[in-house]
């Protein structure tokens, strides 16, 4: 069984203006010592997604199971939760200057985090477990760092000590939420580097949330091959998670769409060999990929399928600035 198995996740949230509909139907799960990646673009749940599993979504209305170590986390009361948050399931936030306290030295923060779970252990034996901890992720001198406040450090080391406090109860499983976007390349890559160290000495199971498909492709077990091209993007914006469109919720800035994709939601079903790619989507299953046998089958299934409906939305898709370079050029 995985370490973490999450079925069927929907996570809504009534608004004065309507239903927030942030996740809908997600499925997942993650071993021991492997990492997943889960990509999207900004404002498509992937935060909601985690936060959910840890009861950091108050006022979300939440179906679905999403079993950590036999345990259904979203069965748990708050009192369990705050048992396995920090201790067996540890986040690493986007933005570590608004994570880390600035009226608290960056130590004391760690030493509260280790002695929040375990009260045995002493004021001293924690703090000696921060300077070791900081020096563990790369903070220099950090006998004399773990003093600081954090705004005395760097991004990259704010990161590094966010880091430090994740691992400080080797938890089983880290959530990585967006821990590279606000840094330099020079920095991002540090930062990689040093997770994928710190997760194969600890076994520990990782899920990494970016937007950025480079940072997956280096950090993830599992990415799905493509031809040698690089990936054209669909033009247009994520929709609003009130009013979704009907039918395929893609179909406004599809290239390919037909007027089955305006009325009917396709369902997940699995393309390419085996199981371990699935696609949803009213394209054929050999439809699928960036070979050039594979793009004409799927002008010929819309060439079938799209009639005046459809056929109006494609070409104010094709009119757009953003066409250019994306799948319609």
């Amino acid at each position: 069984m995985s370490l973490l198995e999450v079925t069927d996740l929907r996570v809504s949230f009534p608004t004065a203006d309507g239903l927030v509909q942030a996740v809908r139907g997600v499925s997942f799960s993650v071993d021991s010592g492997r990492t997943i990646g889960i990509v999207g673009e900004s404002g498509s749940g992937k935060t909601v997604l985690t936060q959910t599993l840890l009861g950091l979504t108050p006022g979300g209305e939440v179906e679905g199971k999403a079993v950590f170590d036999g345990t259904d986390l979203l069965s748990l009361r708050p009192d369990q939760l705050r048992r396995i948050r920090g201790a067996e399931i540890a986040v690493i936030f986007q933005d570590p200057l608004t994570s880390l306290h600035p009226l608290y030295k960056v130590g004391w923060q760690i030493v509260e985090m280790i002695r929040s779970h375990d009260r045995s252990v002493s004021k001293k034996q924690a703090t000696e477990r921060a300077v070791e901890l900081l020096g563990r992720v790369g903070i220099p001198s950090p006998r004399q760092r773990v003093h600081d406040y954090p705004h005395q450090f760097s991004g990259g080391m704010r990161q590094r000590a966010m880091i430090a406090m994740a691992l400080s109860l080797s938890p089983k499983l880290i959530i990585a939420d967006e821990p590279t976007t606000a840094l330099d390349a020079t920095v991002q890559a540090q930062i990689l580097d040093l997770l994928l160290r710190l997760q194969q000495e600890s076994d520990t199971a990782l899920i990494m949330i970016t937007h950025d498909l480079g940072v997956i492709a280096d950090i993830a077990d599992d990415v799905s091959s493509a031809a040698a091209e690089r990936l054209r993007p669909i033009t247009g914006q994520p929709p609003s998670l009130i009013r979704l469109p009907s039918g395929c919720a893609f179909h406004p800035r599809c290239a390919y769409v037909m007027d089955r994709c305006l009325t009917e939601q396709p369902r997940l079903a699995p393309v390419g060999d085996g199981d371990s790619h699935i696609s949803a989507c009213w394209l054929p299953v050999l439809a699928t990929g960036l070979a050039p046998e594979t793009e004409e089958l799927r002008r010929q299934a819309v060439a079938q399928g799209r009639h005046a409906a459809a056929a109006k939305i494609a070409e104010a898709i094709a009119e757009r600035p953003e066409s250019e370079g994306s799948v319609i050029a």
